[in-house]
Order: C-alpha cells, then structure tokens, then sequence
C-alpha cells in the first residue's frame, strides 16, 4: 500500500506509476475522498467539542435551578449530527481504503522503463545451452517415459494441471528440497520455517494477492481461509502488526511449502508438464530489512538464489524487470530464468523482489530506530530458492542423455542415496 502522503504531494507520479505496470488508478478520486475524510473528522472534532461544551452548561443551569430545556435541545441535534458524520465518515473510509488496497508500488528509480517483457534487459548470463541439434525430449514426455511422471493417472485424481512424481521422481524432487533447505539454512544463514498452507484473507491482503488477484486463489468454502499461492504469504506476515528492534534487522527466512494458484486465464504450452501447474512445491526466501540496506540486501537475495542453479550445473541467466513486466506490489525484480532445451528459451525459475514498505504498510510490519523514537515501516523482500517442478524441468532436460536416461547432478547424490542415473 502506498503511503497517502505520497499520493497527496505527488499524484502524476502515482499516476504514471501505476499507467507504467499497465495499471489504471484513479487518482481524483482518491484525493476527493481523502479531502472528504478529512474534513468530515474536522467537523466531528468541532462538535464534539461543542457537545462537551453545552453538556457542561447543562450542570451549571441545573445547578443554578434554571430552565436547560432548550441547551438539552441543542445538545440532541450535535448528537445526532455527530451520529450522521461518523456514518458518512464509515463510508468514505470504507470507499477510500478500498481504493488504496488497488493501487500497485511505484518502481525504483533504477528499474528501466518498457511495455513488457520483451524491454526486460539481461543483467549477464551463466553457463552453455544446449544447442538445438542436441534438443532432448521435452521434460513431460522423458519424465513419461522414464517413469518418474504419471500425469494421465494424476488427472484421474485432480483433473488438469496438476502433476505427480513417483520412485526416482518423487526422490527428486525431496533431494531437491533439502538440497536447498541446507544450503540456505547452512551456508547463507537463513532461519528455516515450516509454515501453515492455509492462511486468512489478512494476510493475502498483507502480501498483496488481495483484494486485486482473488480469482488466482484456492478459497475454502465457508471459511476466511486461503491455501497459500507461496511462502511468501505466511513468512512476511510473521511479524504483523509487531514492532520490531532495529537490533533485529535485517531478519533472513526460509521456508519449504506446497503452493496453490488458479493461474485464472493462463493457456498455451506452459500448461504441459510442470512448468505452469495448479500445485507445486517451492523453497522461498523472505527478508525483513532496514530501509537503508533493502537494495543491498536484494543483490544478495539474488546471489543466494542463482547458487543453487550454480551447484546444480544448470545454465541460467540474470534478468531485471522493466516496469511494464513488474508485479503488482514489487518495486524492483530480478528474474532468474533457467535454460529449458525443448523451448530453446529460458524459463523464470526464481523472481527476486523488493517490495520496500508496500507490503509493511498493509500488515503494518513495523522497527523502531532507536528507543524513544516513532516506529518506521520495514523493507521487504523475497525470492524463490527455488520452483522445485521447475527445477525438475531443467534437470530432466539439460542433465538427459542420448539413451534416454538422466544424469544426476552432482550436489544431488548424497540426498539421493548415492543415484548417479535416473533409468527406466
């Protein structure tokens, strides 16, 4: 959420802000109702006071023995107005707030400006692809055939675009997930979490699914809660609505979870296999940081990220986000996309973000500087460490050899009983 200062003392800003993520705002709007707002609190205020007023001349007029008939009159009609104004000021606030939850983040000024993903600038790149020549089979068809994949009986079960893994899959995909919770937990210092997968509508507001991308969530039926679309959603509201010391910045979290999206409206090949799914499974990496160091703390988010495609020998590349390809709440992002050889293209495999206090302001995750002094809103900040289905992907097609069976990368071994190949 954006501070409303922000938005009274520069509102193009906002405008072309908001214009720049292909988003409309009304800014007018909000400005009307913020004036509305405040001038209703003004004239409640000023009745009040009135009220305390006439209500202390009635005890001196009873006192006295005089007849307060007409000043209990008075002090009838400023209650009701009063009454009035706090329903009208219910209102606007209710109008107001409901405007404010819509309004997307303003880009860094070091984010470069473009329509899409095509002005996205490619910050270096990291590894070989795999020439066309040498296109293995598509991940969905290997996995098939090696055995590890068992889409057609998953679909039976859940319907389409959902995936499951079996025997050396499904091994996999657990090596993989603790793969990357040591080496976060291990070597980069994160503290591991294990969060819950269901989480109330506060908490998709603090993060910013809600209210704008209700229709990409998993609702319970009959119940404020959500199944999480990323660990993100529970580890950035940990601290809601707590004040913390400065001393405990900046705060490293990492969290293994299952995540749930509706993907409402997502078509074409990404659909197929693993790489665009309903469920999937992901290690995320959440920062809690001071505002001062929030972009240092972003370039090592991505360095801790892209090890895990380094240790995995898989080629990647760096990517930042122009403001037209931004999400809705981020300030700044750096995709890491990772060589898919049966689309010649890299696929985002980790988007790396910093939302400064946008995410802080709406689950109001607050430090103090130094004691005595007013409480400031965090910066914060959070990748993926990595998609694990994703990560699949691109060992099934990067790591497969000419007689169909897979090579296990290295750093995966020792969480894999020792497997070299993966098969069928």
């Amino acid at each position: 959420m954006l501070d409303l200062k922000l938005i009274r003392q520069d509102p193009d800003r906002v405008r072309q802000g908001a214009s720049a993520k292909g988003m409309g705002v009304d800014v007018g709007a909000i400005l009307r109702l913020d004036e509305e707002r405040r001038s209703l609190i003004a004239e409640s205020e000023r009745l009040k006071n009135r009220r305390n007023v006439v209500s202390e001349e009635v005890g001196r007029l009873r006192k006295a023995g005089s007849d307060a008939a007409a000043t209990i009159a008075e002090m009838r009609v400023v209650n009701e107005r009063i009454k009035d104004l706090e329903e009208l000021l219910r209102r606007v606030e209710d109008d107001l707030s409901a405007r404010l939850w819509l309004v997307p983040n303003l880009a860094h000024a070091s984010v470069p400006h473009g329509g899409g993903a095509d002005d996205n600038v490619v910050i270096r790149q990291v590894g070989t692809p795999r020439p066309a020549a040498q296109t293995p089979l598509p991940h969905w068809d290997l996995g098939t055939s090696l055995g590890i994949l068992d889409l057609d009986r998953c679909s039976r079960l859940s319907g389409a675009r959902f995936t499951m893994s079996r025997g050396a899959g499904a091994l996999l995909e657990r090596a993989l997930i603790n793969l990357m919770l040591d080496l976060h937990t291990r070597t980069h210092g994160y503290e591991e979490i294990f969060p819950p997968f269901l989480v109330t509508s506060d908490c998709m507001r603090g993060t910013g699914q809600l209210p704008k991308f209700a229709e990409d969530m998993f609702k319970v039926e009959g119940r404020d809660l959500f199944l999480i679309p990323t660990a993100e959603v529970p580890i950035t509201n940990i601290h809601r609505g707590e004040i913390l010391d400065v001393a405990q910045l900046p705060l490293h979290y990492t969290a293994y979870s299952a995540c749930f999206r509706a993907e409402a409206g997502a078509a074409g090949r990404d659909t197929r296999g693993l790489i665009r799914v309903h469920q999937f499974n992901k290690v995320e990496l959440v920062k809690y940081a001071h505002p001062e160091t929030s972009y240092d703390e972003l370039e090592r988010l991505v360095v801790d990220a892209q090890a895990v495609l380094e240790l995995l020998e898989l080629p990647y590349r760096v990517v930042l986000l122009c403001d037209g390809d931004l999400s809705f709440a981020a300030a700044k992002t750096y995709d890491l996309e990772v060589w898919l050889p049966s689309y010649q293209d890299y696929k985002e495999i980790s988007s790396c973000s910093n939302f400064e206090d946008f995410q802080a302001r709406r689950a109001n995750l607050r430090f103090r500087p130094a004691q005595g002094e007013r409480p400031e809103f965090v910066h914060t900040l959070n990748g993926s460490g990595l998609a694990i289905g994703r990560t699949v992907a691109a060992i099934l097609e990067n790591c497969q050899n000419d007689d169909g069976s897979v090579t296990v990368p290295k750093a995966l071994r020792a969480y894999m009983h020792g497997l070299e190949r993966i098969t069928s």
